[in-house]
């Protein structure tokens, strides 16, 4: 093994992916109410049952982990000999990724012969989940820290994140949403249609008339963008609108099947910044694609 593959679990993968690949997993932590909770054990979380508690006075927060716990977990891998590839959620939305280089530097203090690259892949869930599978993929083929560490970030680069939202407050009130002005005063069942910047931050591209309309138009997105869709896997992930989600794989295997589709439940900490009824859609495409502006 030449390197160990790191993500957190902003990366939205379920148990079955992260024993499969061999990922270790640092685990982000959301506040119901002001009580501390993880989401390292998918096969337990309810996602229906936590975007519920939305609609009531139920307070859900989130905060980085500090640049100590990163270097506390990272010391053991490398006082084993191995270097790290750690992937991480996108600098634009979040500043945990500049908080995981600086916990980087100080555990390389002690081993200053090991390295660790820092993958920022400028998207979250499944675009980043997504892009810590091809790592592991990587790993297992022999290349070298630094060779993986350049195809994951041109990875990055490439990995269209795509998708819409019921109510755009929760992305308001988190300030994750870079051009509001694009999007404030959406009434009448106008949806955003929304995606990862060239930056990683999150910009609204564009806005169509009704549910159902904004699904399909996720879809021809897919359709329109995905690089040799039959030798990738595309992922999903849905914040408690499930039926809403298997509409759009049907979608996505009507003209242009994928070889296969991950469709997870948002993970709490990304999800409470997206709301109940985001869904959203990851793939890879061409370079250049995250200057798309229009449909």
């Amino acid at each position: 093994m030449s390197f160990v593959v790191v993500t957190d679990t902003s990366g939205n993968l379920q148990n079955q992916q992260v024993r499969e690949y061999d990922l270790k997993v640092i685990p982000f932590c959301y506040y119901i109410n002001g009580e501390e909770h993880t989401c390292l054990d998918t096969d337990t979380f309810d996602g229906d049952a936590f975007y519920a508690i939305f609609k009531g006075d139920t307070k859900v927060t989130t905060s980085q982990i500090n640049p100590q716990t990163y270097a506390d977990f990272f010391l053991p891998f490398l006082a084993e000999g191995k270097d790290i590839i750690y992937v991480s959620m996108s600098s634009g939305i979040s500043g945990s990724c500049q908080s995981s280089m600086l916990g980087a530097e100080m555990a390389l203090e002690s081993y200053p012969d090991r390295k660790i690259e820092v993958i920022d892949t400028l998207g979250a869930s499944l675009g980043e989940g997504l892009v810590a599978i091809h790592a592991a993929k990587l790993r297992d083929a022999g290349l070298e820290t630094e060779e993986a560490a350049q195809q994951l970030r041109a990875l990055s680069e490439r990995m269209f994140n795509v998708f819409t939202v019921d109510n755009l407050m929760f992305l308001r009130r988190g300030g994750r949403l870079s051009n509001l002005a694009a999007v404030v005063g959406t009434v009448l069942h106008i949806k955003p249609i929304l995606k990862g910047a060239v930056d990683g931050k999150i910009v609204a591209f564009a806005k169509v008339r009704g549910r159902k309309r904004s699904i399909e138009a996720l879809a021809s997105q897919y359709d329109k963008l995905a690089v040799a869709p039959e030798t990738q896997t595309v992922g999903i992930a849905h914040a408690a609108c499930r039926a809403d989600a298997e509409y759009l794989v049907s979608l996505l295997k009507k003209n242009r099947p994928p070889k296969d589709i991950l469709l997870v439940d948002y993970e709490p900490v990304t999800g409470s910044h997206v709301g109940p009824g985001a869904l959203a859609l990851f793939f890879e495409s061409k370079p250049g694609v995250r200057k798309t502006d229009s449909l």
